[in-house]
């Protein structure tokens, strides 16, 4: 079978789809050829590449075609902007004439979905939308776009590409009922979690003792958020809970980059309990989560469903608790609260949140007993498992 994927970003991108990207077409390329279109690494790539109209690599059974797309740095949102445009404008072409017996789209930029169905829809071919953050949804919800007519016509289209769709892969249940409310098809929306990988049985990890000092510090109880700092989270509810916690020897320490980081950074002056730091090499990850006491995922009010933090399937495989500042909706409460790795805080009440991590900080058998069900609840969602639900969904897609 010949499956071609599409996303703008790939490694060297190091963004999380670009990541996520690689591990599927690695899990798909086992049993498939693989098309990968993509375009010019441009999110904090780990290399740059010299623009040609388009380049091509292989690995193994997997083929990386790069569209000569813009190469702007992603924080200048308007070239960014252009980023998206000039990839799908070489991509679109470039895809019509590669063949594919399935279609596979994420979502980047944010309306790939729409270019996958439309290429499908040319091609004649079966389509999969992966989806990874929820557009329009997202982009509304973060005042990145006004509501009016564009966001009306960016979501009629996306309904017309969730109705294409062979398939609608989402991230959790949340992003599941999301997409039913649109009117899609129940049967057509499947749950493939990003889910994480486990140590070996019996193993032990080694863990760098300089990064465990850098996050923790001289602090009592550290409460970490490690990821982006997007404007999804409730971080004026976190930083509000941490002027409370002072008190108690609470420290709240992000680690991470992002575009509401700087802002946070002026809003927490004079906290002497926050701290940021910036992202650790993906080989010290399993120190960054040995690092905390407990571990925050958080969703802002009215974004449930449209971000799932995949985040958390790593915090349980390292066996810590979590406190999620998210509505109830959000799979990080619901699972956590049935497999009791969580204690749950309303994202818009600074209050709940500093009784909910007095709560723990302060029962060490309580603590102890969230990273033992965390540990135990992490096999169920491990990443293998869940690439072979993709691989499946894409398989049977292709054979109609």
């Amino acid at each position: 079978m010949r499956v071609l994927l599409l996303n703008l970003y790939y490694p060297p991108d190091t963004s999380a789809t670009a990541k996520m990207a690689q591990t599927v077409v690695n899990a798909l390329a086992e049993k498939h050829d693989v098309t990968v279109l993509c375009g010019r690494p441009s999110y904090d790539p780990a290399e740059h590449r010299p623009w040609r109209l388009y380049q091509s690599e292989n690995s193994g059974r997997a083929r990386i075609i790069r569209a000569g797309s813009t190469d702007f740095p992603r924080l200048q949102m308007k070239k960014r902007l252009l980023n998206y445009l000039s990839y799908v404008f070489l991509a679109v072409p470039r895809a019509l004439f590669l063949p594919c017996d399935v279609i596979l789209a994420m979502t980047d930029p944010p309306f790939e979905g729409i270019v996958g169905a439309f290429i499908a829809l040319l091609k004649r071919k079966p389509y999969v939308y992966n989806i990874r953050d929820l557009y329009p949804d997202m982009a509304l919800g973060g005042s990145i776009v006004s509501p009016g007519l564009l966001a009306r016509l960016w979501e009629k289209l996306h309904r017309w590409a969730l109705r294409r769709a062979t398939r609608v892969v989402v991230l959790g249940d949340d992003m599941r009922n999301r997409i039913l409310a649109k009117g899609v098809d129940p049967a057509r929306v499947v749950v493939v979690r990003d889910g994480a990988e486990l140590p070996p049985q019996g193993s032990s990890p080694s863990f760098d003792p300089q990064v465990i000092q850098a996050i923790r510090g001289n602090s009592q109880f550290v409460l970490l958020h490690a990821g982006n700092l997007g404007f999804y989270g409730a971080w004026d509810t976190l930083l509000a809970a941490a002027r409370e916690l002072a008190q108690d020897g609470i420290t709240i320490v992000f680690v991470g980059d992002g575009v509401q980081r700087e802002r946070l950074q002026s809003a927490a002056a004079g906290l002497s309990n926050v701290r940021f730091l910036p992202f650790f090499p993906s080989s010290k990850i399993p120190s960054v989560l040995a690092a905390a006491d407990a571990h925050v995922i958080t969703v802002k009010r009215g974004l449930e469903g449209v971000v799932v933090p995949s985040k958390m399937y790593s915090i349980l495989a390292a066996g810590k608790p979590v406190v999620a500042v998210a509505p109830d909706e959000c799979d990080v409460v619901s699972i956590g609260a049935r497999k009791g790795f969580s204690v749950a805080a309303n994202p818009d009440d600074p209050a709940q949140l500093v009784q909910a991590v007095r709560r723990i900080s302060r029962n060490p058998d309580l603590l102890r007993s969230m990273g033992a069900s965390a540990a135990a609840a992490a096999p169920e969602y491990e990443r293998n498992k869940e690439l072979a639900k993709l691989v499946e969904i894409v398989s049977t897609a292709a054979q109609g």
